[in-house]
């Protein structure tokens, strides 16, 4: 199985809801596979993983945690009481903690699924394109509800309240040593609200569908677990906080116009004016896809948003503010383990469950040094270099995010929505990508996607 395939399937609970991951993940092509396995792996842990892979393995029947009992059957709504009565009992008990925080985490999901399903979000995704929040395989509905504009902005409202109960819980966990071993394909999701969990809504099998991976079966579910530790408390605090952001970003600006327009290419029954957009016939649709060019011509367009609710960009920063601080205390934490015990995200000395990928010590610098950039960045202290430009002067993003103007795409792309942002002072250099290169290959995406 490569790299991407495996990441990609992890990141169903909803790191593939981000319009950038998707598109990550399909530039970490078979070279990943390739280049983390023989260029930046050593040769004792490439032996290692392998030896541990051709020992059989026996299936045994899984005795799910107090934790997993819930998740296994899908009951996440009444798993999340019970876990929080529990935790009231054994306040203290931070492995309870971090299961509170994994149901929290997976009820978010599940929001989005079931109102996607409600809403009749279209199977092919329209024709094929990655959009943000729109990867998660909810099925076609045969009888949706008609979707409006005030909809979708409830959705990520909601999803908003959500992410911020996950990370508030997350907050809460204190030991160091804290571990919270799971089963994660068989967790199971309620994906279309009708409140039972069917056969095809346990992970493994939506893992399956969505990677095209169709030797992964059930005994292999049984199989594979995962021991989050202290570190990756960091890292799904780092992914709520991304979530968050872009959540935040989209209910900043009106797309109400853009909404009714294009809205018919992902679900099936829209509110809109212009209802002959909901049947209407193809003029040219894109070789391969079921998506009109004339479609895609206008979501383009259409990217010009006016600012709705500017408090929304300022709580955007705050968030990936706090996505760089969380990687940045994750690697501290990672790089501290001496354990090997199957690792999300191992440090270079430990083997991870993801099979032929390893992490070196080139790649966790190049990484922190992308976060201090990445630091600096938003807090405005360096400059985006202009694209346009060659006078010295930079983009300050800070100040696109505390003092947003109309979103427009085009004039983003062409330069002069950046003028009022530019400033003079010390910019972004190319040789920050030339040590991700040299560090990861042309496997950074994938990692990036992973790493958080």
């Amino acid at each position: 199985m490569s790299f991407r395939r495996f990441v990609c399937g992890f990141l169903l609970l909803g790191l593939l809801l981000s319009n950038n991951l998707p598109l990550a993940l399909a530039a970490a092509s078979s070279t990943t596979d390739k280049g983390a396995a023989n260029k930046n792996a050593p040769a004792d842990k490439t032996s290692k993983a392998e030896s541990k892979e051709s020992v059989p393995a026996v299936s045994k029947p899984v005795r799910p945690s107090f934790v997993e009992k819930y998740l296994f059957a899908g009951n996440l709504a009444e798993g999340e009481k019970a876990i929080d009565a529990e935790l009231k009992r054994r306040p203290k008990d931070d492995q309870l903690r971090f299961g509170l925080a994994v149901t929290q985490f997976l009820l978010a999901v599940e929001h989005l699924t079931q109102s996607f399903y409600r809403y009749g979000m279209r199977d092919n995704l329209g024709g094929g394109m990655n959009v943000p929040f729109l990867r998660l395989p909810v099925g076609g509905n045969p009888n949706p509800e008609t979707f409006a504009y005030t909809n979708a902005r409830s959705i990520f409202e909601v999803l908003v309240g959500k992410l911020e109960q996950v990370n508030a819980t997350l907050e809460g966990i204190k030991d160091p040593k804290v571990k919270l071993p799971l089963h994660f394909g068989l967790i199971r999701f309620d994906v279309n609200g009708n409140g039972k969990c069917e056969q095809d809504e346990v992970l493994w099998k939506l893992f399956a569908d969505l990677t095209h991976n169709y030797e992964m079966q059930l005994q292999k579910a049984e199989q594979f677990t995962i021991t989050f530790d202290r570190g990756d408390v960091y890292w799904l605090q780092g992914y709520c906080h991304l979530l968050s952001s872009f959540s935040q970003i989209y209910l900043a600006y009106n797309t109400k116009e853009m909404f009714e327009c294009t809205a018919h290419v992902f679900f099936q029954k829209v509110d809109t004016p212009y209802t002959f957009l909901n049947t209407g016939k193809h003029i040219h649709a894109l070789r391969g896809s079921d998506l009109d060019v004339v479609d895609l011509i206008a979501i383009i367009h259409l990217i010009r948003w006016d600012v709705a609710e500017p408090e929304r960009m300022a709580s955007a920063l705050h968030h990936l503010e706090g996505m760089v601080g969380k990687s940045k205390e994750m690697w501290k934490s990672i790089m501290a383990e001496t354990d090997d015990d199957r690792e999300w995200i191992p440090n270079p000395l430990q083997t991870g469950v993801i099979p032929n990928v390893h992490v070196t010590n080139e790649m966790v610098t190049a990484w922190l040094d992308l976060m201090d950039k990445s630091d600096q960045v938003l807090k405005g202290k360096l400059l985006l270099a202009f694209w346009r430009g060659g006078d010295g002067r930079g983009v300050n993003l800070r100040r696109v995010f505390l003092e947003p103007t109309k979103l427009d795409l085009v004039l983003w792309v062409q330069g002069p929505a950046a003028a009022p942002y530019l400033e003079k002072g010390e910019t972004t250099k190319i040789e920050t990508w030339r040590n991700l290169q040299n560090a990861f290959g042309h496997s950074f995406p994938g990692f990036a996607v992973w790493f958080n």
